[in-house]
């Protein structure tokens, strides 16, 4: 109604504007021009003219009036994406000043990831197809074009195809909490990161399908050994135990130079369990936990590469004569079976592999720079002048890796045609690469020995 006012009052207007322009009109043509037929004729043309702008001014108006309707619609109906921008937008805030404010002389600086998302009840799902299903079970799954959803959603399946759901009355919803608040406490490092926690939880998950460990384990074993892959480097600041103990950081303090990253995942893994929302051994009695939390700690802290030998060497002296009914050799199996994990990727195929040896690489060059700027000893394979991709891992893959999952094999024969040949081609590849850039350099060298000579003469 009030627009509709406006219109008329609005051709009112006009129609006085247009009677006042007729009557000056007709005043001085009849004062100047003689002729009343073209005196006529002039004030018609003239009142046209001022009818056909209030006309236009009209519909001016109208189609302003509309337009204006039209953006107020859009407003409204694009709301909910200005929202989903704005979060965003913070997200990505809140990501660049974790990354900017990250101190790695410090731990669990910002407590507030040890809280569970009681808000955010599931993660967005990713449905896995059979297809996925499958593959997860092998030890040569690809890892690199997974998002975290969807490496969240396939931690969560391994955890019911397992039965560990239904044979420990889990609550899904904790598990989803649990594996959320594990995300997000694991730091954006070049290979210690969530992704590693997945790689090497997806490695554990195929050995214990490949060598029908539940029959041999408990279940409860087999609980200990998914939740310590899924909790082993939580927190890891990017700066390996020498760092930590040679820069005498709180870490290396608080734990008196034993194992201070390792002790640290434990306590951080732990420290998520007390929240009630993340606990997913809720349902056993104190003493079932007791077990369950002493089970995990030792597999962790056994990922310390300063106890490799050790622990070798104790599984050597038991696998000739392994018995499954004797605890101590079935926590010495499980405690090389998350070794194994922990330090698989030349197991996976190259094209898998390969990016995680440049991310490592990354890392130790990463701790070898700060090293030098703070004047700490510097590890000859983590430097950056001394080392290269296949001189690093010719030695790991021949004196680390090959006798140890050898050793499984004596155990478990059927891992020998899918991870113990895949090293011992990983092996071989590396040491042409080598033979490859040893000739390079050495041409190179006789290059510049002919130019320096070349120079005397």
């Amino acid at each position: 109604m009030k627009c509709f006012r406006r219109v008329q009052c609005c051709r009112y207007s006009t129609e006085r504007r247009v009677r006042v322009v007729f009557f000056l009109c007709v005043t001085q043509h009849h004062l100047f021009l003689p002729d009343k037929e073209e005196l006529f004729q002039n004030v018609l043309t003239q009142v046209a003219e001022q009818f056909s702008r209030a006309f236009k001014i009209n519909e001016l108006k109208t189609e302003v009036t509309n337009r204006l309707a039209m953006l107020e619609k859009r407003v409204e109906l694009e709301g909910m994406k200005v929202v989903e921008i704005e979060k965003c937008r913070s997200d990505i805030k809140k990501l660049r000043e974790e990354m900017a404010s990250r101190n790695n002389n410090h731990f669990l600086d910002d407590n507030k990831k040890l809280t569970p998302r009681r808000d955010v009840p599931s993660y967005p799902k990713y449905m896995l197809s059979q297809q996925t299903i499958d593959a997860l079970r092998k030890p040569a799954f690809g890892l690199w074009l997974w998002e975290s959803n969807e490496m969240l959603s396939c931690l969560e399946h391994m955890y019911h195809d397992l039965d560990l759901v239904k044979d420990f009355n889990m609550n899904p919803i904790t598990l989803k909490r649990w594996l959320l608040c594990i995300h997000d406490n694991y730091r954006m490092n070049p290979f210690h990161n969530f992704r590693h926690c997945f790689c090497v939880t997806q490695m554990m998950y195929s050995m214990i399908c490949l060598c029908s460990l539940q029959e041999t384990f408990t279940q409860v074993d087999i609980l200990i050994l998914m939740t310590a892959a899924v909790c082993h480097d939580l927190d890891h600041p990017g700066y390996n135990n020498m760092y930590q103990i040679n820069a005498r950081t709180e870490l290396a303090v608080r734990y008196n130079d034993i194992s201070p990253l390792e002790n640290h995942h434990c306590a951080v893994a732990f420290q998520i369990f007390s929240q009630p929302d993340c606990n997913i051994f809720s349902t056993f009695d104190p003493e079932a936990f007791k077990q369950i939390r002493q089970g995990i700690i030792t597999l962790i802290l056994a990922t310390d590469m300063a106890r490799h030998g050790e622990i070798l060497d104790s599984f050597k002296h038991k696998v000739d004569s392994f018995d499954f009914t004797d605890e101590e050799h079935v926590t010495c199996l499980k405690m090389v079976l998350i070794k194994c994990c922990d330090i698989s990727n030349e197991v996976r195929p190259m094209e898998v592999a390969e990016p995680w040896a440049d991310c490592l690489l990354e890392e130790y060059f990463m701790q070898s720079d700060r090293e030098k700027a703070e004047g700490l000893p510097v590890a000859p394979f983590m430097d950056r002048e001394k080392v290269t991709k296949p001189t690093a891992q010719i030695g790991f893959i021949k004196f680390v890796l090959i006798p140890m999952f050898e050793t499984v094999m004596k155990l478990f024969p059927q891992i020998e045609d899918v991870m113990v040949q895949p090293l011992r081609e990983s092996r071989d590849r590396y040491e042409e690469l080598k033979q490859i850039d040893d000739a390079m350099n050495e041409v190179q060298k006789k290059k510049s020995e002919n130019l320096t000579m070349g120079k005397k003469k």
